[in-house]
């Protein structure tokens, strides 16, 4: 079994795939348009999946690098699911140093309660302080 291996240069990532991937096949971002894909992308923290050269996972997080982070856009490509790499990446997040120290990291997610657990992720505290602007369907035309 090929390993994961894990980079956060942005020069690597295959920006085409994750656009397809978001797109297409998630379930928070279908529709969404190329350049805010792009843009998105240079305005986080980007880690990329490879196996054998071929990038099979993604993840961003948005940060200030000093207090705060909110994790999204975590997937691993259809085909190599269920191989642990979702949790590899997950690591690899959690590890690195420019996330060290974040008084708080969030995320959102539908169905991967039991993934994030893993590392940590409750509910909130205290969802009564917590409120949001959301639009479900905004990328849908």
């Amino acid at each position: 079994m090929s390993t994961l291996q894990i980079s956060t240069d942005r020069s690597q990532l295959d920006v085409p795939m994750i656009y397809r991937f978001l797109s297409e096949q998630s379930t928070w971002a279908v529709g969404i348009s190329r350049p805010v894909v792009e843009r998105a992308i240079e305005n986080s923290l980007c880690f990329g999946g490879y196996v054998d050269g071929r990038q099979v996972a993604f993840a961003r997080v948005v940060t200030d690098f000093a207090t705060f982070g909110n994790l999204v856009d975590v997937f691993v490509i259809p085909e190599y699911r269920g191989r642990g790499f979702s949790k590899e990446i997950m690591k690899a997040v959690l590890a690195h140093p420019s996330l060290k120290g974040l008084r708080r990291l969030t995320l959102a997610t539908g169905d991967a309660h039991a993934l994030y657990a893993q590392f940590g992720f409750t509910a909130p505290q205290r969802p009564e302080s917590l409120m949001e602007r959301y639009f479900p369907n905004m990328y849908v035309s």
